[in-house]
C-alpha cells in the first residue's frame, strides 16, 4: 500500500515539475500561469517527488 502511494506521489511530482518548468519557460504564453506563479506547482512537484521516492525507497517488501 505504501509503495503504491509512493509511486503515485512520484508520478504526480514529475507532472508538477514538468508543468511548473514549462510554464516558467513559456512565461505565461499558452498556459494559465504567469512566470513566477509557475514556481508553485514546481515546488509542490518537488515535494511530492521527494516524498514518493522516500516512501518507495524506505518501504520494505513483505511476502
Amino acid at each position: 500500500m505504501k509503495r503504491t502511494f509512493g509511486a503515485v506521489l512520484t508520478i504526480l511530482g514529475i507532472i508538477g515539475i514538468i508543468w511548473g518548468a514549462y510554464a516558467f519557460v513559456m512565461g505565461g504564453d499558452g498556459v494559465a500561469l504567469g512566470r513566477f506563479t509557475a514556481l508553485v506547482p514546481f515546488i509542490v512537484g518537488l515535494i511530492f517527488f521527494s516524498s514518493g521516492i522516500g516512501l518507495v525507497k524506505n518501504t520494505k517488501d513483505q511476502a
